[in-house]
């Protein structure tokens, strides 16, 4: 048994802000980072945004180590003695600890075939086989239409490449973005040469002759090289729930991130939170969180008391288009759109009972706190009381 002050069961962006935060208020106590990737912690957003761009893979590194963190990396672990106060990772070493923080992330759905044509695109490996496919001819399917499908979709597109996408919607982020919007992105798209099949879901994929076959709903085949799976991440929570912690989308936490047990917190993408500017629940699974909720936990990890009363934003580049949105963006919400130029530059706001509970700040930028401060205000607004209200 190691025994350590804090174990961090994760090797992500959440750890490693996390690990800051604990530095913060214990600047000695011992802490161990297990995490399952070969690498010690990085950024994750570069690896379908700025990497395809040509910035350096060398500028995506954190601070863990530095701070003193003992990493255990390519180790998963398996069980939680929460009586014990002890984690097992998969080589059978057992890690004590006094306080422990889940920073576990989320797995990629998976398709139904098992094959080294598929890639998940989650982590640094998937980035640099993705892109060393992409140096070559190959014809690429995109399954999906949500963030990263359209990221992925669009950074292959910039070297070239033949690219397909299957999007089970009527349009691109339709569960995100207003209907004319998401359409007019299709449109974007296309423009841009990407073969962008929408109302077409997978029904189906099979190896054949060399390639990766894909059945859609409509009964048509999709024929590719290398098939992307863009279909969003589960929450990793089934060392959560075989602990016993509350689990419902997510490890239940409170506003100071503490699972159902005194000694355990989570964050991140596994955590699920209550937020008050919205009154409810959130699980987010964007940067933005990541580094704040992480920090925070880390703090609280350490004997702090601070509530996480942070409301995330996230982002997203789309070829030239670029957007920064807090809050609850669901299409099935009220939109109402202030465009300075029609789906090129604008804000979008979503509406429930009058209240701004999201807003879509496209092309539009330096305006994340002032969409902040109007999602906190209780209303009632009408579409006219926002026309012009961002950029403030």
């Amino acid at each position: 048994m190691r025994n350590y002050t804090y174990v961090i069961v994760g090797g992500g962006m959440t750890a490693d802000a996390a690990v800051e935060g604990i530095r913060g208020v214990d600047p000695a106590g011992p802490v161990a980072l297990i995490g399952a990737e070969p690498h010690p912690p990085y950024n994750r957003p570069p690896l379908s945004k700025g990497l395809w761009k040509g910035e350096p893979e060398d500028g995506i590194w954190r601070t863990a180590a530095k701070a003193g963190a003992e990493l255990q990396l390519g180790r998963r672990v398996v069980g939680i003695d929460l009586r014990g106060h002890s984690v097992t990772d998969d080589r059978g070493t057992a890690y004590g600890f006094k306080k422990l923080l889940l920073a576990t992330g989320g797995a990629p759905r998976r398709l139904p075939l098992q094959s080294d044509q598929v890639i998940y695109f989650r982590t640094l490996d998937d980035y640099r086989r993705l892109h060393g496919l992409a140096e070559q001819r190959l014809r690429f399917t995109v399954v999906g239409g949500g963030f990263i499908g359209s990221e992925v979709a669009a950074a292959l597109r910039l070297q070239g490449r033949d690219v397909v996408m299957l999007v089970p919607e009527a349009g691109l982020g339709a569960r995100v973005f207003p209907a004319d919007l998401s359409r007019y992105l299709v449109d974007y798209y296309r423009e841009k040469g990407v073969e962008l099949r929408t109302g077409e879901g997978m029904a189906g994929l099979e190896s054949r002759g060399g390639k990766c076959v894909v059945r859609t709903t409509t009964g048509d085949q999709v024929a590719g090289d290398i098939v992307v799976a863009g279909l969003g991440i589960q929450p990793s929570v089934e060392l959560a729930e075989q602990a016993g912690l509350l689990v419902e989308n997510g490890i239940v936490v409170d506003e100071f991130c503490r699972a159902s047990h005194p000694d355990v917190y989570a964050a991140g993408d596994v955590a699920s939170f209550p937020n008050p500017a919205l009154g409810s629940r959130l699980r987010v699974e964007h940067e933005d969180n990541a580094n704040t909720m992480g920090k925070i936990a880390g703090q609280n990890t350490a004997g702090r008391t601070t509530p996480y009363t942070h409301l995330p934003f996230f982002y997203s580049d789309l070829f030239e288009l670029g957007y920064e949105a807090v809050g609850e963006l669901d299409s099935r919400l009220e939109a109402v759109a202030d465009w300075k130029t029609p789906f090129r530059e604008g804000v979008v706001y979503y509406l429930k009972a009058g209240r701004v509970r999201g807003v879509l700040l496209w092309n539009t930028w330096g305006q994340v706190e002032h969409a902040r401060a109007l999602i906190a205000q209780p209303g009632p607004f009408r579409a006219a009381d926002l026309k012009g209200r961002l950029p403030a």
